[in-house]
């Protein structure tokens, strides 16, 4: 007796249904898909009980032939690809023809759709397995389908769904990933004969901003670069919008909504030095390549996508996005759109390590805190002659100290035109106050800015240390008197494992520490930038990264939060008293540190507080 035999097609139908129709969700983007690739630019969705009872998609696209129609609701039937080279360059967002066919098997169904440039439209039916007639139909345009009492014929797997209120919250989020990635599309969204969005065709940043928040929109950042056929565009939120949650995060392949490991890798990899470990980013991002360079054929969702250089692509898209966050504080990543293409296939960026390490770029100079410029140095500080470079019209390095304060009284000062071309040229503008010696207030041209010193002054020693140990340049400063302490056994062997390994983990770092007795250590130099912090307390904190991590691991994928701990004890601590010239270093420091709008520990180190708030705070103008 056979036991092998052939599956009913109904049945198999319904399989395949249990992979492409996971829930209304799952119909709703297969419905929309199809109206896109038809050509659609206005798409209306209604939803009846979170789309349990109804899901109705209707579009002005190009409409289903009357001889077409029956072909629509069989298996592997597609307009759209004919031969294994369309398959390996799909560029459609549904190619497989099992979709129409899958939501048909399980639930009642119905198309209603007229061609472009035809007479009438035509209407197909089909209730499970059952397929009407093809009948004529009134339609002015387009396709209209029509999804009915999904699962009806399957009630072990519709007692999987949720409730109407959660099944609705997944079709939202459906509906939200296609607007977003289709802004020269017009997109309407009922639910229960209710509107409850409605999108019209608009530029990709008001989009962005009308489906995700004014919030989101006024943390974004622009990113597009573009290399060696790859192109990475869209917008990314600074690390201060960061949430609890990855639902801000979309990540487009070639205008399809995909969830890849790899992309995730290296966007966290770019935030690794700005975010906080239990945050995550926000952001939308369209990754665009040639579709023989992507397999797309990967799972009946279409949800997950194959690389054909995966090393390459992530080096870019980390690139990129490192590029974005790194721009300093008041700088617009357009600024750096002159920088040379970066090439991800180039062998120059192809390293002998795992292809998920992270090279920084070396940018922004070491600019000490210590600054007391002379009072003369203020009293001309505003005379134009001065401060305006003459072949580019932009301010001398001799104005980044400039001391607004200092000028009180002085003819110069009141040059007013003077003084808003200085704060329009120095984003953070120029100290007033420091208030219980943890913040800094200075004026810009918004209005009040609040700089938290200590975090602020962190990330500047964060960068300037990694630029420094990327350079093998970190400078040791000698000791005029060594410092000793006692010791425990394992901070004397971590020093002794060290001397004796050659290689020079504690050199590269800046530091020369001897052991005196089996007890007793003595720190005889420290690197340059961190001299003025507390040597012993320094030492003890770098040898015990290096006794937990050893110094290979901590010198290379620990180093940031070795250097991060390094540059938490150089920065100027909390209760100390800087002077205005002081205040004013460290603003034109953060205006010149990459990822400075964060401390190391992805906390923000400043904030605005514009005119109109403080207006409304005073209720000014009432």
């Amino acid at each position: 007796m056979a036991l092998i035999h052939l599956l009913p097609n109904q049945l198999i139908s319904q399989i395949a249904a249990g992979e492409v129709v996971e829930r209304p969700a799952s119909a709703l983007k297969e419905l929309l898909e199809n109206s896109l690739d038809a050509g659609s630019t206005d798409i209306t969705v209604s939803l009846v009980q979170g789309g349990v009872k109804q899901l109705r998609v209707a579009d002005n696209g190009n409409g289903i032939a009357q001889e077409d129609l029956a072909m629509a609701l069989m298996r592997h039937a597609t307009s759209k690809i004919a031969s294994l080279d369309d398959l390996e360059a799909v560029t459609s967002l549904g190619f497989r023809g099992e979709a129409l066919a899958s939501i048909a098997s399980v639930s009642r169904t119905q198309i209603c759709s007229r061609a472009i440039d035809t007479k009438h439209a035509w209407r197909i039916a089909s209730n499970g397995s059952e397929i009407s007639a093809i009948e004529p139909t009134a339609l002015d345009m387009g396709t209209i389908i029509e999804v009915d009492d999904l699962y009806f014929n399957t009630p072990a797997r519709r007692k999987f769904l949720k409730t109407e209120g959660t099944e609705f919250a997944h079709c939202e989020a459906a509906f939200n990933r296609v607007v977003l990635s289709r802004p020269d599309v017009a997109f309407i969204l009922q639910h229960n004969g209710r509107a409850l969005s409605r999108y019209t065709v608009s530029e990709p940043t008001k989009r962005f901003g009308d489906v995700l928040g004014a919030d989101f929109a006024a943390e974004a950042i622009a990113v597009d670069e573009s290399a060696a056929g790859l192109r990475l565009w869209g917008t990314v939120a600074k690390p201060t919008f960061s949430r609890n949650k990855s639902d801000t995060q979309y990540v487009y392949v070639n205008g399809r909504y995909v969830r890849d490991k790899l992309i995730s890798h290296a966007i966290r990899q770019a935030y690794q030095d700005v975010l906080h470990h239990d945050r995550y980013p926000a952001f939308v991002l369209f990754l665009e390549l040639g579709p023989n360079l992507v397999d797309v054929n990967v799972h009946p969702a279409k949800t997950e996508v194959r690389f054909r250089d995966g090393q390459a692509i992530h080096r870019f898209i980390f690139h990129s996005l490192h590029k974005a966050l790194a721009s300093p504080t008041g700088v617009s990543n357009a600024s750096t759109a002159n920088q040379a293409a970066y090439n991800p296939f180039s062998s120059q960026n192809i390293r002998s390590s795992s292809h998920f390490a992270s090279p920084y770029p070396q940018y922004q100079a070491q600019i000490g805190l210590s600054v007391n410029e002379p009072s003369s140095f203020y009293q001309t500080l505003f005379s134009v002659s001065n401060v305006q470079n003459s072949s580019n019209g932009s301010l001398s390095n001799t104005a980044l100290q400039a001391n607004r304060g200092a000028l009180a009284g002085s003819a110069a000062f009141a040059s007013y035109a003077n003084v808003n071309h200085l704060e329009n040229n120095f984003p953070l503008g120029f100290a007033v106050a420091q208030i219980h010696g943890v913040y800094v207030l200075a004026q810009n041209a918004e209005g009040l800015v609040v700089v938290d010193m200590h975090a602020a002054h962190e990330r500047i020693m964060y960068e300037q240390l990694k630029n420094a140990l990327d350079n093998k340049t970190v400078a040791m400063q000698p000791l005029l008197l060594p410092v000793s302490f006692n010791a425990d056994k394992l901070e004397v062997t971590t020093v002794q494992e060290a001397l004796a390994s050659n290689d020079g983990s504690l050199q590269q770092l800046g530091f020369d520490i001897a052991i005196l007795s089996p007890t007793t250590l003595a720190v005889r130099a420290v690197p340059t930038m961190l001299q003025d912090a507390d040597a012993v307390t320094l030492a003890r904190d770098v040898l015990r990264d290096l006794r937990e991590y050893g110094a290979s691991r901590a010198l290379t994928e620990r180093r940031n939060e070795l250097l991060g701990t390094m540059a938490c004890h150089a920065a100027v601590r909390a209760n100390r008293s800087l002077t205005i010239p002081e205040m004013n270093a460290l603003l034109r420091d953060m205006e010149a540190t990459e990822r400075s709008g964060q401390c190391n520990h992805g906390r923000p180190t400043w904030f605005q507080v514009s005119m109109s708030d403080l207006d409304k705070m005073f209720m000014r103008g009432k």
